[in-house]
């Protein structure tokens, strides 16, 4: 009698969702014990917090996006391209969009896909929360289209003042969001600047560049502890950078931003990255249960609160802590839940019981640019958290991506890796100029 293969398919490849299909291909898919597969909207993978650094060119996404189809390959999982429209729980089946060509030719048909086991891994976007004119006014960061769409439209304004012979000022780019993002785009602003001064962009320094960051709370980096929001603070101030907290914005149009104050921040470029959600197609999906920003309710051990045969891992899952806080939207929450449910999976494979997931606060980084980097790392060394700056703080900066390839290519493939970005640091610009 043959035993069907057991189904394993993970919706979305980001931080969590593609080293976990990684883990899965090379522990169940190799040995033929499990049919993983992995699905995405994009052809290619890049980690999240390097958005920012693509968006103002210091990095090239062509050297460091990993294709799905090729990693999937060398690692026994499947891939298929698509965009996630429904689940039904009742035939254990998802449905997936059909996909068209920018002239609207249809290339594949709406399809379904069966499983046994369902890992929701899609991430979250930039939350606008309805205000008027951000949507038509604003660029988000939240995937690399949309961080090549601001390089384009920031070189197009750099050139634009640099043949402007003076005529033009100054060049006014806002932000809304003094999280991670917004802080470390404001600081990359100033390195590209720098850059593109030294390539022949006249009368373009940081003088010529006008940065305004709007934080609606208290403190910028609220999710840090106030003096490492105050050193960041500091350390944009240094730079030109105008931060303006406890402002709210009420509406965007073509020239700028109203706040809730009445002040007018005039922008040739608007940047939204306040606030996070699920997408919102996931509301309710399948029956499943959501909350208010369309994050998926899960029990202890990541499974969704209705069906036990579904997941939810990273910045689409709303996990409660036992303190009554909920685990913080970040690439290492992403890291450890990929793992949590990995060890789950298995567990229940062999008969085993499953485990809690454990949050383990790592601390947080954040980089302003090649200026500085501040952040918090939490240890057994410490009883609270250590305070680290300067190149120590870069370092520990950079060694989190080097994690994340870790966990997806091994020690020596990421090995090699580093030493062709080095040679490339060497070879190819600093900044990206196409």
């Amino acid at each position: 009698m043959t035993t069907t293969m057991k189904k394993i398919v993970i919706i979305g490849g980001g931080a969590g969702g593609l080293e976990l299909a990684t883990q899965l291909g090379d522990k169940l898919g190799r040995k033929k014990k499990a049919e993983i597969t992995l699905v995405d909207r994009n052809h290619s993978h890049l980690w999240k917090p390097l958005l920012h650094e693509v968006a103002t060119g210091s990095l090239d996404e062509g050297l460091d996006a990993i294709s799905y189809l090729a990693h999937a390959r060398n690692h026994h999982f499947l891939f298929q391209l698509g965009t996630l429209t429904d689940i039904n729980r009742e035939s254990k089946s998802l449905q997936l969009a059909e996909i068209r060509d920018e002239q609207g030719e249809l290339l594949v048909p709406a399809r379904e896909l069966p499983y046994d086991t369902l890992i929701m891994a899609l991430g979250s976007a930039s939350n606008d929360f309805g205000t008027p004119g951000v949507k038509e006014n604003c660029i988000f960061l939240d995937n690399p289209h949309q961080a090549r769409r601001f390089h384009n439209e920031m070189l197009n304004l750099f050139l634009k003042f640099s043949a402007s012979n003076g005529a033009r000022e100054r060049v006014n780019i806002a932000i809304v969001g003094g999280g991670a993002t917004g802080v470390e785009l404001s600081a990359e602003l100033h390195n590209a600047v720098k850059e593109l001064h030294s390539y022949g962009y006249r009368g373009l320094d940081n003088r010529a560049l006008n940065v305004t960051l709007v934080e609606a709370g208290e403190r910028i980096l609220p999710a840090l502890p106030p003096r490492i929001s105050a050193a960041a603070h500091q350390e944009l101030t240094k730079l030109g950078v105008r931060v303006l907290t406890k402002t709210m914005v009420t509406s965007a149009d073509s020239h700028g931003m109203h706040t809730q104050s009445e002040e007018f921040i005039e922008a040739d470029l608007m940047v939204w990255a306040a606030g996070i959600k699920a997408p919102d197609f996931m509301k309710d999906i399948g029956g499943l249960e959501t909350n208010r920003i369309n994050q998926l309710v899960v029990t202890p051990t990541l499974q969704t609160s209705r069906d036990p045969a579904i997941y939810a891992i990273g910045d689409c899952a709303s996990c409660q802590l036992p303190d009554g806080k909920f685990v913080p939207p970040r690439a290492q929450s992403a890291h450890q839940m990929a793992s949590c449910v990995l060890a789950n999976i298995l567990a229940d494979m062999k008969g085993g019981s499953m485990k809690a997931y454990v949050y383990k606060d790592h601390g947080s980084l954040v980089s302003l640019s090649r200026f500085s980097t501040v952040g918090s790392l939490m240890g057994n060394l410490t009883k609270g958290s250590m305070m680290i700056e300067g190149r120590i703080a870069r370092f520990v900066y950079i060694s989190l991506y080097r994690m994340h390839q870790i966990a997806l290519h091994g020690y020596f493939k990421t090995g090699l890796m580093m030493l062709v970005g080095s040679l490339n640091r060497v070879i190819r610009p600093r900044l990206k100029l196409h």
